[in-house]
């Protein structure tokens, strides 16, 4: 699967931040399907020359907010659309800007 995200290094918002946004947008717009894994933290670490706790943080971030769920050693898949959670958007905002 390939994804297109970029990661500005000058930004004001952190990487994990930028990451994601951009990852949660992908999945709101269809372009990464319900079902389908995400790329390992390792592999997406690599491919976006970021350190892994980058993009674990991202992942947390949208596991938090009820966009993918984990399968244990299997990764993360993107979860189905269900009825938003209240906050979860806002708790993922408020703990991106924590760190």
């Amino acid at each position: 699967m390939e994804v297109k995200i970029k990661i500005n290094r000058k930004s004001v918002e952190s990487m994990t931040r930028q990451l994601t946004d951009q990852l949660r947008d992908l999945i709101g717009n269809g372009k990464l399907a319900v079902g389908s894994l995400l790329p390992s933290e390792r592999t997406l670490a690599n491919s976006l020359g970021v350190a892994r706790n980058v993009v674990r943080g991202s992942y947390e971030y949208l596991e938090k907010g009820g966009f993918v769920q984990r399968e244990g050693r299997k990764g993360r898949r993107v979860r189905a659309k269900t009825a938003k959670r209240k906050g979860a958007t806002r708790a993922v905002k408020k703990t991106a800007k924590k760190r």
